[in-house]
């Protein structure tokens, strides 16, 4: 099938958008290709419909598993066979993926860049006919990036194994720096090719506004731009004070974070995406991958600490292409807070020591072993239990993620599964001796067929709702019978995961690169300082956004809170300007009171020249001293 037969077939849609179609012939003709396309460009499909296209699987690599859980669940819908493999899963499933990968149809592979370096993925990667590696928020490779993760360094090694197949890279947000950066280490060839379509968004407004109340100020955006919204801000705390105060002032709304359960989470985003509430409020972790075209409005409550997390956030409002607003409220506080939380992301050596050994004897983890181990992790019981500051904790964790000790997973949801071990006889009678669990085993039977085959998943809350027992005597139950040998129980999972990725060592052998460590802390500093000055300058919001990613030369956007300003202050010069020359006169001759000076023009006139008064003091070109009015103009 064509590109566009297939964009029919799977999506209904009659053509593609702006830039797709060259993206996807360069990796049609086996050519390198990088792709930089804003928040809502359709980067997905610059790679699925070519996935699509050609004989074999596609292999996609991407930093979060909510990503790729989101992009899997939509191709499947579509009827395309995709799989996703991820830490906490176990290995039987990630066994039987990687089989149906080499022998079935799967048509799209989704990996972490940390799974697809393991020996096992190597290994049934090279018997796959892979046609094409997609790189997805390719930036992550950079240490010129606001997101760089040290396993996207090691993406390029896969490329030995599978010669001639080419890897198109993804991302929404890359300055010139980080572009190079990618090329060199995806190893792309001489003949790559690299499309970008303009950051500017023309139908996106970015205002900054100064607001010391800044609750109150998001009130009246929302209450004066109507339609779905988003409101970010910078702690779990925040979400939910903010959406109880939207709620208390008559608009719909809702919180959301990375703290919540699968369920609730799933809940509160499908609510917001069909529209039974308005507002959604949240921490960074709400976005990714949602495609909601209609947000008419993106609030920030607090300035984020790079322009690039910045555009992305702000990028989800207007996808359609209507008129949307990006809102950023800012107030003397906040840079002080960011540069504050800046030098606590940089905890000392001897802090970083400290919080691994803590982990060693959080996961029981003896020295010299724990390699490729995984463990649940609850940063919040961590912290407390060695009484650590909870944001320092969180920040030594990422340093010894970039040196490669660990790695830390987001939160995932692995739903319970379970497989009956022993023939239909045999169950039978372990049923009649164990009179107390009939029911229950006679459920499992009935409910879950194919479980003496294969792995079923089970939710435990609904099944113990049909046999009306409590969820606690059900788990008891589920893991008797897997201690009696009738069941393989595999309980659900839903917290993150951490992994030890090299044998633990004492706290005196544990190396961090300073050198590496002070590059990284600089180049996080310029980005904050970049970002304090996108809301200190007066320089129109768009340019500065769009110099930032290296258009330079692009003209004022004409809608943000700066060019609008100009407007209205040119406006006013133009319409008080013949005011202005006998006003400059008269105050350069002698200090006037204000009563004295407008009685100089005819009385048709005085209104106006009030007008012009009020505007020459903005401007600062007339003060008012001991009673009187000075001219203070240049010139």
């Amino acid at each position: 099938m064509t590109p566009e037969a297939v964009l029919k077939k799977y999506w209904g849609y009659d053509s593609f958008r702006p830039l797709q179609p060259e993206i996807i012939n360069s990796i049609l003709a086996g050519k390198d290709t990088l792709a930089l396309l804003p928040t809502g460009g359709g980067k997905s499909l610059c790679f699925q419909v070519p996935g699509l296209v050609k004989d074999g699987i596609c292999l996609v690599v991407s930093p979060l598993i909510a990503l790729m859980k989101d992009q899997v669940y939509n191709l499947r819908k579509r009827n395309i066979d995709a799989q996703a493999i991820y830490s906490g899963m176990h290995y039987k499933d990630i066994d039987r993926i990687l089989d149906n990968c080499i022998y079935g149809n799967t048509k799209f592979l989704y990996l972490s860049p940390e799974r697809l370096k393991t020996d096992l993925a190597v290994a049934r990667i090279k018997q796959m006919n892979v046609n094409m590696i997609a790189v997805d928020e390719a930036h992550c490779i950079s240490q010129w990036g606001y997101d760089f993760r040290p396993p996207y360094l090691e993406i390029a090694e896969i490329r030995e194994h599978l010669p001639g197949t080419p890897v198109i890279a993804l991302t929404a947000t890359a300055t010139p720096e980080v572009v190079t950066d990618i090329q060199e280490k995806l190893e792309f060839k001489k003949d790559s090719q690299v499309f970008q379509k303009s950051f500017a968004r023309e139908n996106l407004a970015y205002v900054v506004l100064h607001e010391e109340n800044k609750e109150k100020k998001m009130l009246d955006v929302l209450r004066g731009v109507p339609g779905t919204a988003v409101v970010y801000v910078r702690n779990r705390k925040k979400t939910k004070q903010a959406a109880h105060y939207l709620v208390h002032n008559g608009i719909s709304a809702d919180f959301y974070h990375a703290g919540l359960s699968p369920d609730e989470r799933t809940r509160k985003q499908e609510a917001w995406i069909e529209g039974k509430i308005r507002v959604i409020v949240s921490t960074n972790a709400f976005g990714m991958g949602i495609d909601k075209a209609d947000v008419r409005s993106v609030v920030h409550l607090d300035l984020p600490d790079s322009l690039e997390a910045y555009f992305q956030e702000a990028g989800r409002g207007g996808r359609d292409g209507k008129k949307a607003y990006a809102v950023l409220l800012f107030e003397r506080g906040d840079k002080l807070r960011l540069l504050e939380g800046w030098e606590k992301s940089y905890p000392s050596i001897k802090e970083i020591k400290r919080v691994y050994q803590a982990l060693g004897s959080y996961t029981q983890t003896a020295i010299g072993g724990g390699v490729g181990r995984s463990f649940d992790f609850d940063i919040v019981a961590f912290a407390k239990n060695f009484k650590f500051d909870l944001f320092s904790t969180f920040s030594a964790l990422k340093i010894l993620e970039q040196e490669e000790w660990i790695f830390l997973t987001e939160a995932v949801y692995i739903p319970s599964s379970f497989k009956i071990l022993v023939r239909k006889d045999e169950l039978y009678a372990y049923q009649i001796k164990n009179k107390q669990h009939e029911n229950i085993l006679k459920t499992l039977l009935r409910a879950y067929t194919g479980a003496f085959n294969n792995y079923i998943q089970l939710r435990e809350t609904q099944l113990a709702k049909f046999l009306k027992i409590s969820v606690l005597d059900l788990y008891a139950a589920l893991e008797a019978f897997q201690r009696d040998k009738m069941i393989e129980y595999r309980k659900f999972k839903d917290k993150p995961q951490l992994i030890y990725l090299k044998e633990r060592v004492d706290g005196a052998s544990l190396y961090i690169d300073t050198q590496r460590y002070n590059f990284r802390k600089k180049q996080h500093k310029e980005r904050i300082d970049k970002a304090i000055n996108y809301v200190e300058k007066n320089v129109c919001r768009s340019q500065q956004l769009l110099a930032y990613f290296g258009e330079t030369d692009a003209p004022p956007c004409e809608v943000c809170d700066v060019c609008l300003e100009r407007r209205k202050t040119e406006l006013d010069k133009e319409k008080y300007s013949k005011y202005t020359e006998k006003i400059e006169r008269l105050l350069r001759k002698e200090k006037l009171t204000e009563a004295e000076l407008v009685e100089s023009f005819a009385s048709r006139r005085q209104e106006e020249v009030t007008a012009a008064l009020i505007y020459l003091k903005e401007e600062g070109k007339v003060v008012r001293a001991a009673g009187k009015l000075e001219w203070h103009g240049h010139g």
